[in-house]
């Protein structure tokens, strides 16, 4: 276990994934390791921001079918291209929506429930968000999520078990959503696994990726997954409140959407102006209403990057990232109280690391006095994510420096224990 700032100096010279650094706008002097809640912005996506800026500019309303990326077919191909950082096909993923959102979406198309089959699971460490969602959604279909909502049981507050999963998929589960990596522990769940687990009772099964796309490869297709929901906004960089993404495996693409909108028409028909619905074809009838196209086309020119790099590439980095990281915080500041609670397993984490300490909040306050941005998750966590595409492996030591100095000489203690507004 090397720790020395030659060490990471030698590996940031053998990184082939160096020069996209330059790409993204970096505050000076600052380390930023909280991509994992929002990504940094880039240069290709102020770019195909500012094209579609112009093209409204120049053409008006005939942007929506005239120049290099007219409007009316701008997210179906851009879905595409995400489609193969997700492992999907490229009609079965749509850019549209928010995840809570696109919950509601799936879950209004998929979930039929029958007196015999009407529960959903979640876990009791998802994000609130989706369980605000699950919860509304029962509600709307005259259905208590005190008896129609169970939650698989953490044995440590942090991680979910297979075995907790499985024991919760009994004859009356009709859908499982969980997420693909705990937003708090950085956990990654084995999604082929829970795929067949469920199947075999017959039970759907949905992901949040909201904290894996653009860090973890998918084979969503591959793995029968049945539907996924997410952001783009985290380590997909596509800027705040960026539009989000669903993917519906093609089996049930037979499926009308639940929420019907203009936008899920097929678009040779979308104009003729029917009131009868002719859904399209593949993911694009789960659309609703018109898409916000100035929160799309950031997406565009970071999946560029995406497509430079490769998925492969990407993932590598982060966990050599995050193993370098571990063992810097284990080295240099381990005496300080810091319990590491993501998993070991590379197969097991996604990308970030979370440590657990009692005095998170004032930590974290005193990492950004330092010129660090962290990121705190109540009650006690510090997420810390160094991103593939701009932190370095010199990044990361010079972050863990900046730590110890603030336990040693114990500035934190300067700051309340209390998070702030947005955390």
């Amino acid at each position: 276990m090397d720790t020395t700032v030659q060490y990471a100096k030698e590996m940031d010279q053998q990184d082939r994934m160096r020069t996209f650094k330059n790409e993204f706008y970096l505050p000076e002097n600052q380390l930023y390791m909280d991509g994992n809640s929002l990504g940094l912005m880039s240069k290709r996506s102020e770019a195909t921001l500012e094209k579609l800026v112009a093209s409204w500019r120049e053409r008006g309303i005939d942007g929506w079918t005239e120049g290099e990326d007219p409007w009316f077919t701008y997210p179906e191909k851009l879905s595409e291209r995400v489609a193969k950082i997700v492992g999907a096909n490229g009609n079965e993923v749509m850019v549209t929506g928010s995840i809570t959102v696109n919950i509601h979406q799936m879950l209004s198309t998929l979930f039929h429930p029958t007196p015999e089959k009407s529960v959903i699971v979640v876990d009791e460490l998802n994000f609130p968000s989706d369980i605000y969602a699950v919860e509304s959604h029962l509600k709307l279909r005259g259905l208590d999520p005190a008896v129609s909502m169970r939650k698989v049981k953490s044995e440590d507050g942090y991680t979910l078990t297979l075995e907790a999963i499985e024991e919760m998929l009994t004859d009356d589960v009709a859908i499982l959503m969980l997420p693909s990596v705990l937003y708090r522990s950085g956990q990654l769940l084995d999604l082929k696994r829970i795929t067949e687990m469920a199947h075999a009772k017959g039970i759907l099964v949905g992901f949040d990726l909201a904290h894996s796309i653009g860090s973890v490869p998918h084979q969503l297709h591959n793995d029968q997954v049945d539907f996924a929901i997410w952001c783009h906004y985290k380590y997909m960089n596509s800027g705040p409140g960026g539009t989000g993404g669903l993917y519906i495996h093609e089996r049930h693409h037979h499926e009308l959407p639940g929420l019907a909108g203009w936008f899920g028409s097929d678009k040779t028909k979308q104009f003729d102006m029917s009131h009868d619905f002719t859904k399209a074809n593949g993911a694009g009838a789960y659309q609703i209403g018109t898409p916000n196209l100035f929160s799309t086309a950031p997406l565009s020119g970071s999946v560029e990057l995406f497509e430079e790099a490769g998925m492969d590439a990407v993932r590598s980095k982060s966990l050599a990232l995050t193993k370098y990281l571990r063992d810097l915080i284990q080295a240099e500041v381990g005496s300080f109280d810091f319990v590491d609670v993501t998993p070991l397993a590379d197969e097991s984490r996604g990308g970030h690391i979370a440590l657990a300490h009692p005095e998170a909040a004032r930590i974290c306050k005193a990492l950004k006095e330092a010129n660090v941005v962290p990121d705190f998750r109540a009650p006690d966590i510090i997420r810390l994510a160094p991103i593939s595409f701009y932190s370095s492996f010199e990044d990361v030591w010079e972050m863990v420096q900046r730590l110890k100095t603030i336990m040693v000489e114990e500035t934190y203690k300067t700051f309340s224990n209390e998070r702030n507004v947005v955390a």
